[in-house]
C-alpha cells in the first residue's frame, strides 16, 4: 500500500498471492516507504502451523523526508484501524528475509 499524496489517504497499490519474503522484496521500492500487509505460514518449535498478519513497515534509508512523514503520520492509524499486532519495520529491502520474519514472528510465540 502507498500514500496517496493528491487524496490524502492510504490506496491499495498491488497484490500478491503465494509470494515469499524474499520475492516481496523483489517487489517494494528501493528509495520510498510502503506499507506492506502479509499473511505468512509460521511452523512454531511445537509443530503447531499459524498464520500470522504482519504489518510491515518498508521507509528505506535515502527516502525524501516529506514523504518519511506522511507515511509515519499514516502509520499508527492503519494499523489500529486494521488491528494488526504484529507490527515491523525494515529501513533496507534486503532486510526482508524469510530469517528476518521468522526472527520477529518467535518473539510471539
Amino acid at each position: 500500500m502507498k500514500v496517496d499524496k493528491d487524496r490524502q489517504m492510504v490506496v491499495l497499490e498491488e497484490e500478491f498471492q503465494n509470494i515469499s519474503p524474499e520475492e516481496l522484496k523483489m517487489e517494494l521500492p528501493e528509495r520510498q516507504p510502503r506499507f506492506v500487509v502479509y499473511s505468512y505460514k509460521y511452523v512454531h518449535d511445537d509443530g503447531r502451523v499459524s498464520y500470522p498478519l504482519c504489518f510491515i513497515f518498508s521507509s528505506p534509508v535515502g527516502c525524501k523526508p516529506e514523504q518519511q512523514m506522511m507515511y509515519a503520520g499514516s502509520k499508527n492509524r492503519l494499523v489500529q484501524t486494521a488491528e494488526l499486532t504484529k507490527v515491523f519495520e525494515i529501513r533496507t529491502t534486503d532486510d526482508l528475509t524469510e530469517a528476518w520474519l521468522q526472527e520477529k514472528l518467535s518473539f510471539f510465540r
